[in-house]
């Protein structure tokens, strides 16, 4: 994967360096277990977290996984900066051109800023998409696929695909970069993918994507044997318009509650890439449950970048330094 040089899409990714990348997070969720969560790979190396849109989560995430790399961090926050003054994309890369950074972390509301930023040659460094607009989430479904693999697996997980995982993506396909991200990316391991929505949440020529679409949750949990659910959040933010009746009515015909968690199978994964509307996607008593893989997520999201960051960063670098 050492040609790769942005991570923009999930689509960058073929099967093998999806793997490698899953398999090199193996390796530094053994470094996160350490008393001492420190190795020496990007010292000298200068990221920018550049987030255009609020975020706790993701760049937290980042932040945590670059300084576990011993880069040095530059946190960058639209709010407070020049941009709130006007200053355009360009002008921003610009300068951080100037400083010398060596890769950059966006979050724009914008989809395909992070495209543009990588192909516009106004910085040279590399591009990893933290999200943009409605598009894309490269690394969110690298977790996402990571927590699955690590579940089902186990310490066998190693070099592992999805190959014949059937997995259900629920909710607000049409506002998620969360849904779009993971399809290409669960297709790309060999997973069986499952959409399931209002028929308002689904974008426009959804039939030519690579999954099933369903618009009934307890039909689906009827007769297909998931693997695992991934709730998506309702983007209330994203609405400029009445997308169903009500929230609980939303709840009652797409929400993951107690009585559809009994009826999937005991080893069912319940995901959610957080944050989460407790009671209108999904229930307290589901969200807590033990096939919960929420907080896993969280913490997996730190090996996973830490993954990325090396895959793009450490040159040369072939092994991971104890």
């Amino acid at each position: 994967m050492s040609q790769l040089k942005h991570l923009l899409s999930a689509a960058d990714l073929s099967k093998s360096s999806a793997i490698e990348i899953l398999d090199v997070a193996e390796e530094m969720a053994g470094v996160n277990s350490r008393d001492i969560k420190k190795l020496p790979t990007l010292r000298g190396k200068t990221v920018v977290n550049l987030f255009f849109e609020d975020s706790t989560r993701t760049r937290i995430s980042f932040e945590l996984a670059e300084k576990r790399l011993s880069a040095d961090v530059i946190n960058f926050s639209a709010k407070g900066s020049s941009v709130s003054k006007g200053e355009s994309l360009k002008d921003t890369a610009q300068t951080l051109e100037a400083m010398g950074a060596d890769a950059v972390v966006i979050r724009h509301h914008a989809s395909g800023a992070a495209n543009v930023l990588a192909h516009s040659g106004w910085i040279n460094g590399s591009i990893i998409n933290a999200g943009d607009g409605t598009h894309e989430h490269p690394t969110q479904a690298l977790l996402d696929a990571f927590t699955i693999r690590r579940r089902i697996y186990g310490s066998e997980s190693k070099g592992k695909d999805l190959s014949g995982l059937k997995i259900a993506i629920v909710g607000d396909v049409l506002h998620s970069r969360v849904a779009r991200s993971n399809l290409i990316l669960l297709n790309t391991l060999g997973a069986q993918v499952h959409l399931i929505a209002p028929p308002t949440l689904f974008p426009a020529a959804v039939d030519a994507w690579p999954a099933t679409i369903r618009f009934d949750l307890d039909t689906a949990i009827n007769e297909v044997d998931l693997d695992a659910v991934m709730m998506l959040r309702v983007q209330g933010e994203r609405m400029n318009a009445s997308y169903f009746p009500s929230e609980r009515e939303y709840s009652r015909i797409w929400g993951m509650n107690a009585d559809r968690l009994a009826r999937l199978k005991p080893s069912a994964l319940l995901m959610h890439p957080g944050p989460m509307n407790r009671g209108l996607e999904i229930t307290a008593a589901a969200a807590d449950s033990k096939n919960s893989t929420v907080l896993e997520q969280v913490a997996n999201g730190v090996s996973v970048r830490m993954a990325v960051l090396y895959q793009l960063l450490s040159g040369e670098r072939t092994n991971i330094d104890a």
